[in-house]
């Protein structure tokens, strides 16, 4: 037998002396092969494992960097930044077509290797209806006859209803089995031999989050419907339990009386072992502090709130505010604006006619030239994108952003928000200019004070 440290193979090749972290390796053999020998054998074995992963250990080393932290949200912990599937499964915002899933795979993969768990989702994501008009305003349903008519036709929606579920569910079996197959197949690479497997299957805190919420449909009136929509999601994950539950509005606007009984059944999903917290969408900070004293009644932890927030928004500090006395995280959905602080729009450039964002960007966008000039200003002096600097400036704020990705290039540009971190001052600057701004982005309709 002999014993030998990994550095010792620098001295026989410089391939590997910058990839080689040193940790001591022990052989045993019956035989009595020359110890030159057998190490020759395991060079050979190394390097064509080295060159079977050379392209990933590039992206592997290139993404060090925008590896994503953890943070406390209520009783469990969540990645730093996340991910919000609105868009998958929508034809009418984002113009999704099935066809599209191996390109959101391709981005759901990349987010997941840079350490992102959470993802957040709804039972109704995945539906070409009028709920895709919840964040325009109201009034241009009436004035635009197109738009009215595209809001209630509900032909060939029902197929796509949980469709980011369903995609979310399929997308994690597919990414672990890959890592199974990856780390089989490269037994003899450099991260399998000296450890360090960027292959290895996710566990522990690197495991799939599922944030789901449940609309509260009007036909929910009892808290065992919400029960059943739980485990209705479940079965679409192809899951045993949620991170998270959520509701995902409140009806206090409109239907008080229902809004008791999503209470219940959401604490209920919970006695049930179905969710390891529960959460709220749509909640300002009075209803989140009636609902916070209910579930503290239940002895149900509450992990996060999430609400629209981004530099185009208002009222932030005071959900903020909420979020720190019931001891929840808040999520920033929404931090570009539905792609408006991307700086990629403009009066001559909208989003396609037809699509709800058109005119509601071409009402948004003169008053939000401060914002924008502020934004790209900052952007050129971190050398950043300022989609990256609207993402990291709502870090900055404590929330954690889930902004959306449907192809490799907006998962590659979300992740670049990770990694560095604005100063106070930019900070302060993307402040004042977002106070300036004259009209800003409408609220949910659902949203409550």
């Amino acid at each position: 037998s002999f014993s030998t440290k990994c550095n010792t193979f620098c001295h026989h090749s410089c391939l590997f002396r910058l990839s080689l972290a040193p940790r001591r390796i022990h052989f045993r053999f019956r035989s009595s092969f020359p110890s030159s020998l057998v190490m020759a054998c395991l060079l050979i074995l190394t390097f064509l494992g080295f060159l079977t992963q050379s392209s990933s250990l590039v992206t592997n080393l290139s993404s060090v960097g925008a590896k994503i932290g953890r943070v406390s949200a209520g009783p469990i912990e969540i990645s730093s930044l996340g991910c919000g599937t609105w868009s998958w499964g929508n034809k009418l915002l984002w113009d999704y077509d099935p066809s599209q899933d191996e390109e959101i795979y391709s981005a759901y993969r990349a987010i997941r290797d840079a350490g992102v768990t959470i993802f957040d989702t709804a039972d109704s994501y995945g539906a070409y209806n009028v709920c895709g008009y919840l964040l325009c305003d109201p009034f241009d349903l009436f004035r635009d006859n197109n738009i009215m008519m595209a809001a209630f036709n509900f032909s060939g929606t029902l197929e796509l209803n949980g469709r980011a579920e369903i995609l979310l569910g399929k997308f994690e079996r597919r990414y672990l089995e890959e890592k199974t197959n990856n780390s089989s197949n490269n037994m003899f690479s450099v991260g399998n031999l000296f450890g360090g497997d960027k292959n290895e299957r996710p566990s522990g805190r690197n495991k799939q989050q599922v944030a789901t919420k449940f609309a509260p449909y009007p036909w929910r009136v009892t808290r065992g419907s919400l029960v059943q929509a739980a485990r209705e999601s479940l079965k679409r994950l192809d899951q045993d339990k949620l991170c998270v539950a959520q509701l995902h509005w409140s009806t206090a606007n409109y239907q008080p009386f229902q809004e008791g009984a999503l209470w219940e059944g959401i604490a209920d999903i919970y006695d049930a072992g179905l969710c390891e917290a529960v959460g709220v969408s749509n909640y300002g900070p009075l209803q989140l502090q009636k609902f916070s004293k209910r579930m503290e009644e239940r002895q149900v932890p509450i992990a996060i709130a999430q609400v629209q927030y981004s530099l185009m928004t208002a009222r932030n500090n005071e959900i903020l505010e909420a979020c720190d006395d019931v001891g929840c995280r808040l999520i920033s959905y929404s931090p570009l604006c539905l792609g408006l602080l991307t700086g990629k729009y403009d009066m001559d450039n909208l989003p396609r006619p037809g699509n709800p964002r058109r005119q509601l960007f071409r009402e948004l966008l003169p008053g939000a030239k401060p914002v924008l000039g502020t934004l790209k200003a900052v952007a050129k002096e971190v050398n950043k994108t300022p989609s990256q600097v609207a993402i990291n400036w709502a870090i900055c704020k404590g929330t954690v952003p889930i902004p959306g990705a449907r192809n490799l290039k907006q998962a590659q540009e979300n992740l670049g928000s990770m990694g560095w971190r604005l100063s106070k001052g930019a900070v302060e600057e993307l402040d004042i200019a977002s106070a300036g701004i004259q009209k800003k982005m409408i609220e949910n309709i659902f949203q409550t004070r």
